[in-house]
C-alpha cells in the first residue's frame, strides 16, 4: 500500500458557517467541543500529523462567517464598523495561532471588502515578528479583496488559480477533486470528479510553473474520506513513488511545456553530477519514437525513465535542437506506473 506523500495540509479549522473545529473561547459554543462531536478535531490533528507523519501542519481560516450577528451588524454599517473584527475575528485567529501553532495559514472570506476592515496589517506584522512562529509560518494572500494576487508569502489569488507559465511570486493551486464543490456531496455523479489522468496534468502544469498544488477532499459529516477520494490520494501517492523526484525540490527549467509534443510539462533539479531535467508525458507515444522540441542535447547526454531500469537510445532532431526517444516495446507490466510517464534528462545543453 502506497503513502500518500504529501509535504503539507490545510486542515479547516473554520469555514464561512462559523463552526469552529476547535474550542475557541470566542465560538459561543458554535465548536466541535460544546456540540456534535465533542472532541477537539483540530488538537487531534494537530498531534496525529506531527508525530506520525512528516507534513509540514497548517490550516484553513475563513475570516468571514455569514450568519454572525456581529458581522451582519458591520455589513449594515457598511462596513464602517469593526465589532464582528474585534469580538471574534482577531482574538479567535490570535488563540489559534497561539494555542496551536500551524507553520501554514491559508485565510480565506476576505473577498467582500478591502483589508482595512480585517485589520490583516496588524495581524500579520504580530504573526512574523511576535508569533510563536515567527521563524516558519507561511501564510497566503487572502487579507482583503485588494491584497489578492498583490501581497502574501503565497499568492492563491482565486481558487484554481493556474497562471500556466512563470510568476514572479510563490503560488499555490488550491482546487478540489469535485469539479463543482469543495465539500462533500452524496449525489455528485462519477463525472463531477477529476480523473486521476486529470489531476496528475494539473500537478505537473503547476509544479513546472513554480507553484505548489492544495488539493482539498470534501469529509462526511463523521469525518470519513469517501473511496473515491481515497482511491484518488492514493493513486496519486503511487505515482509520486515513482515520479517524485520530478516533483519534490525542483524548479522551473527554462522551457515549462514542449515545443513539438502536447501535453509535455517540464521540472529541473540540480544535483551531485548536474542538473537533470525532466519531462512528464502525459500521452505515451503510439509509434516508435518520441519527439521532444526543448531539449538540447550533447554527445554525453543520458534518458532514462523514472522506475525503469534502463537507458534509452536517442538522436538529436535537427541541428537546432530537439531530441527523438526511440521507443522500445515495454510490456505493459514492465511499466513503471499507469499515468503521466516522467523521463530523466542528464547532460542537456540547455
Amino acid at each position: 500500500m502506497s503513502t500518500f506523500n504529501f509535504r503539507y495540509t490545510a486542515f479547516v479549522a473554520k469555514h464561512h458557517e462559523g463552526f469552529c473545529n476547535w474550542p475557541s473561547k470566542y465560538s459561543f459554543n458554535w465548536n466541535a467541543v460544546d456540540v456534535g462531536p465533542k472532541r477537539d478535531l483540530l488538537g487531534e490533528f494537530s498531534a496525529a500529523i506531527r508525530s506520525r507523519t512528516n507534513i509540514t501542519f497548517g490550516v484553513y481560516h475563513s475570516l468571514y462567517e455569514w450568519f454572525n450577528p456581529h458581522y451582519l451588524d458591520d455589513v449594515n454599517n457598511n462596513y464602517t464598523t469593526q465589532h464582528f473584527i474585534k469580538k471574534k475575528v482577531l482574538p479567535e485567529m490570535y488563540e489559534l495561532i497561539n494555542k496551536y501553532k500551524p507553520e501554514y495559514l491559508f485565510s480565506d472570506g476576505d473577498w467582500m471588502v478591502d483589508d482595512f476592515y480585517w485589520n490583516a496589517t496588524e495581524f500579520i506584522a504580530w504573526l512574523y515578528n511576535d508569533s510563536p512562529v515567527q521563524d516558519t509560518v507561511v501564510t497566503n494572500d487572502r487579507w482583503g479583496k485588494n491584497i489578492r494576487c498583490k501581497h502574501g508569502g503565497v499568492f492563491t489569488c482565486h481558487d484554481k488559480y493556474n497562471p500556466g507559465y512563470l510568476v514572479k511570486s510563490k503560488w499555490e493551486n488550491a482546487m478540489a477533486i469535485d469539479k463543482q464543490y469543495y465539500g462533500f456531496r452524496r449525489n455528485a455523479p462519477l463525472s463531477d470528479y477529476l480523473t486521476i489522468k486529470e489531476l496528475l496534468a494539473l500537478l505537473a502544469e503547476t509544479v513546472s510553473c513554480g507553484g505548489n498544488i492544495l488539493i482539498n477532499i470534501g469529509i462526511t459529516h463523521d469525518g470519513l474520506i469517501v473511496p473515491i477520494f481515497e482511491e484518488r490520494l492514493r493513486q496519486m501517492g503511487a505515482w509520486l513513488d515513482v515520479n517524485g523526484e520530478a516533483i519534490y525540490s525542483t524548479k522551473p527549467w527554462s522551457n515549462q511545456n514542449d515545443t513539438f509534443t502536447t501535453d509535455v510539462w517540464y521540472t529541473s533539479k540540480k544535483q551531485e553530477f548536474g542538473l537533470s531535467v525532466y519531462a512528464i508525458i502525459q500521452n505515451w507515444p503510439t509509434g516508435q519514437t518520441l519527439t521532444l522540441g526543448a531539449p538540447v542535447t550533447t554527445s554525453n547526454t543520458v534518458v532514462s525513465l523514472l522506475g525503469y531500469p534502463n537507458n534509452f537510445s536517442w538522436s538529436p532532431a535537427s541541428s537546432a535542437g530537439g531530441i527523438v526517444i526511440e521507443m522500445p516495446y515495454i510490456p505493459v507490466s514492465v511499466l513503471p506506473c499507469q499515468w503521466a510517464w516522467v523521463f530523466r534528462f542528464q547532460n542537456l545543453a540547455n
